[in-house]
């Protein structure tokens, strides 16, 4: 609850537990009252598998009971965490005997997000070597270090980036797919890495989720056909007594269980299905992946049916241990322990208990392992359950070689981007295009032709590339990462001039020579967990800036080839109708020259090669979610060979998009939500400030991504000098909100302050804020409501606001945004001041 208020005061105070929830929240909740309530799994409904005996054979078994003999209690504790790089030295391992260590998806050597895999492999020598120094008792357990390699060696500038998991589904190839894991795994271990988080087995069901396109599917069927594949192009086929390939790498099953079917799309939310769904849908590609022998797998942020995964006993110990036979070990998510009921990311003997073996504690791992430590030796963690954590551990470190060749060089920089690497992206880009229309046979396009590029993916690497490149969500990506990286205009302005014809880059799609054909290139800005959340299926609900520019050109008799980038599938039948051919191209990677193959035709009239790309997905008729009704379903694809004409399509998004764009929840998860964006205006101008951002004070305000609560879910602002923070979007509607008495509420940390007038702008009205900065709390989350009715009073049309939040200060004032959104009022508020 809030803290108490006098009655001439703005409701402010710090954030608690018990805090009311928000109107969507209470939504979801009148979902959950009518859905299944059991969160407890019968094993005996769940099909069998087991880990290979090559993995827990007798003689490793042997091995570890002496090693477990000899080992402290601080030494097994330690093997239970696992903390990021950005948050530990080589220097606290001598005392802190942690068993792992990542590199989380914004986290590079030595601070170095772009480093190359001479420093990641620097790095992990430096770490390991710390973890090999004896203990007391003569015990050393080296360190395992995992990164985030979810298409291809992604975390290092000049890899090898392959299409996206989605991109993967729509190609359909089992055996190019085990070929992607092992030029992968040849990468990773490349650079000194000995594990990998992927693959991803989700089966996501409503595509408004922000992971959709790290799923192959949404059809189990085929994302079981897949697991085994990747995990053995990953590891390698285990066999008894040797450890993996040096070319080689640990898989991670994820993420157990059901990320990919909660409630409205929201990542970390709630699978609210019976056990029968659970099984049929989310479960498919592990029995898979476990036969395959894959080393390890992770629990999944989500909760089935209120409970969280990582605290979930029957998921994790009678149906992954027992039923499916797992005998690797389960490591968490980012501090996904913290969610569990009753813990906190430095206190959580209950997901231990629950069947999790290793926490991942990126920032936390310090507290949480004094307070592991602490449970251990009061017995609230059991010795038998420490001693199963532990062994599970060892024995993958065991098939990696760390034990016995802890240093071993697995070093091979010539990997990275090696060419033959870049060829299998290449095959794999063209294989996952699927043609939606091809009305004229407009494609491929003729030799000899004059070929306008353009749109704003058209030179792109960022947006072709999608998020989980570089950085986590991949924002901040240019062509000077992938030198041997390659856009969609570069393939296109080769493919063209080969064939005989001319090609030019157009931003704006305004030409000099009137084009035979353009080729316009366009879809969804980067994006990655929770932060690619979306409201509506609909493509740009508002603006509608790409539609316009495709009927731009068609309305001068120009034939219009749209090749649409996106994470998922999206309701574009307005953009559909105004192009000629349609492509989903999903998220290619860095070898745009797979998009040329297939759409450019060579001086014999022939592409390199046709469409052989099928949906993965049902691509949706309107704006709902989830698909019902499907335009194109699952499997469809055109292709040169069987040509078709795709009539014209209803524009009617089939929901109310003012309804369903958004109006209530303008900031969260570390970024503007749709229809609504995030800008600053200061001495530099107005400047958009992206989901994944570091703008630096070439302005007034400085702005950076940080973690509060959980990775990026946070925004830092430090005015240096006069300027605004500002939320704005297409005009929204809340007469409805006003009548219902609702409140403006703003969730923040004021990092610093300063006595100097401060306004808060909704609509065009404004409030003073200067006095409510003077007293507010510094360095403490804290809430500040506003009722609506302040900004009415001096005239404001709330039935038409374009602005939802203008901050406007001095130098001085420094603070974390977290979330803004309209709620309903905890108690009574009125309005500070007067209204300016």
């Amino acid at each position: 609850m809030l803290a108490a208020c006098s009655h001439n005061q703005i409701v402010s105070g710090p954030l608690q537990q018990g805090a009311s929830p928000s109107p969507a929240a209470v939504a979801d909740k009148a979902v959950y009252a009518s859905a299944p309530a059991s969160a407890t799994a019968n094993p005996a409904f769940w099909p069998r598998a087991a880990s290979p005996s090559a993995f827990t054979d007798a003689a490793t078994e042997r091995r570890i009971d002496a090693l477990l003999a000899r080992m402290t209690l601080e030494q097994k504790v330690g093997q239970l965490i696992q903390a990021d790089i950005s948050a530990i030295t080589p220097a606290d391992l001598e005392r802190y005997p942690l068993g792992s260590l990542l590199a989380g998806g914004n986290s590079g050597p030595y601070g170095n997000e772009r480093a190359g895999a001479a420093d990641w492999d620097r790095l992990v020598r430096e770490f390991r070597t710390v973890s090999m120094k004896p203990a007391a008792n003569g015990v050393a357990i080296p360190i395992i270090f995992g990164v985030d390699a979810v298409h291809g060696h992604n975390n290092i500038p000049g890899a090898t980036v392959f299409p996206h998991n989605i991109g993967l589904g729509a190609a359909r190839d089992v055996a190019m797919i085990q070929k992607i894991g092992a030029a992968t795994a040849a990468e990773i271990a490349g650079s000194g890495i000995e594990w990998t988080f992927a693959p991803t087995l989700a089966v996501p069901q409503d595509a408004r989720w922000g992971r959709t396109y790290e799923g192959y599917s949404s059809d189990p069927a085929l994302v079981a056909s897949y697991a085994a594949a990747m995990v053995h192009g990953l590891q390698g086929v285990l066999a008894a007594g040797a450890p993996l390939d040096a070319g080689k790498v640990a898989a991670t099953a994820k993420h157990f269980l059901a990320d990919g079917g909660t409630v409205g799309g929201k990542d970390t939310g709630d699978a609210v299905i019976d056990e029968a769904e659970l099984v049929r849908i989310h479960a498919a590609g592990y029995p898979k992946a476990i036969d395959a022998g894959a080393l390890t797998a992770m629990a999944s942020f989500s909760s089935w049916n209120g409970v969280k995964n990582h605290g979930n006993k029957s998921l994790l110990t009678d149906v992954l241990k027992g039923q499916m036979g797992f005998g690797g070990f389960v490591v968490g998510d980012w501090n996904g322990h913290g969610q569990v009921a009753e813990c906190s990311v430095t206190q959580c003997a209950q997901a231990i208990n629950a069947g999790l073996d290793m926490f991942m504690a990126p920032d936390s791992w310090k507290g949480l392992y004094e307070n592991t430590l602490q449970q251990a030796r009061a017995g609230a963690i059991a010795p038998a359950r420490l001693d199963d954590a532990v062994r599970r551990i060892l024995r993958v470190k065991i098939k990696l070689d760390l034990l016995d060749n802890p240093l071993r060089d697995r070093s091979n920089y010539a990997a990275i981007g090696a060419a033959d690497h870049l060829a299998l992206a290449r095959e794999a880009v063209a294989k996952s295009l699927v043609l939606l229309k091809n009305n004229g046979s407009v494609l491929p396009v003729k030799p000899g032709a004059r070929v306008l590029v353009t749109g704003p993916g058209a030179d792109d690497i960022a947006m072709q590339s999608g998020g989980w490149t570089i950085s986590w969500q991949g924002t901040d990506v240019t062509k000077a990462d992938f030198k041997n990286g390659r856009t969609i205009w570069d393939g296109i302005s080769d493919a063209v001039r080969a064939a005989g014809g001319t090609a030019s880059l157009s931003a704006t799609g305004d030409f000099a020579a009137r084009p035979d054909v353009a080729i316009v290139v366009f879809g969804e800005r980067p994006y990655a967990e929770y932060q690619g959340d979306v409201p509506t299926l609909d493509y740009q609900p508002a603006g509608a800036q790409d539609l316009a520019l495709l009927k731009r050109l068609k309305a001068q008799g120009i034939p219009v080839v749209s090749v649409f980038l996106s994470g998922r599938p999206m309701f574009t039948n307005p953009e559909i109708n105004a192009s000629d051919a349609f492509v989903a191209a999903w998220l290619p990677g860095t070898q745009g020259d797979g998009v040329a193959d297939v759409l450019i035709a060579g001086r014999s009239g022939k592409a390199a090669r046709d469409f052989t790309g099928t949906l993965p997905f049902r691509w949706p008729a309107d704006a709902a979610a989830p698909v019902t009704q499907p335009l194109f379903d699952l499997g469809f694809g055109m292709t040169y060979q069987a040509p078709a004409q795709l009539g014209a399509l209803s524009e009617d998004p089939g929901i109310d998009l003012a309804a369903a764009m958004n109006v209530a929840n303008y900031f969260s998860g570390g970024r503007a939500r749709a229809p609504w964006s995030l800008s600053i205006a200061d001495a530099g101008g107005k400047r958009p400030v992206a989901a994944s951002s570091m703008v630096s004070p070439n302005g007034d305000i400085s702005v950076r991504s940080v973690d509060v609560t959980v990775q990026e879910d946070g925004k830092a602002f430090i005015w240096n000098g006069n300027g605004s923070v500002i939320i704005e979007g297409p005009s929204a509607n809340l007469e409805e909100q006003l009548r219902g008495g609702a409140v403006l509420s703003i969730d923040w940390r004021i990092d610093a302050k300063n006595a100097a007038p401060a306004q808060l702008f909704f609509g065009d009205k404004s409030v003073s804020l200067t006095e409510y900065l003077r007293n507010a709390p510094v360095g403490t989350i804290s809430n500040l409501s506003v009722p609506l009715a302040c900004f009415v009073r001096d005239g404001a049309d709330l039935a038409n606001v374009g602005t939802a939040f203008r901050l406007e200060a001095e130098a001085g004032l420094a603070l974390t945004l977290m979330a803004v959104r309209i709620d309903s009022p905890m108690q009574q508020a009125a309005c500070p001041e007067a209204v300016d």
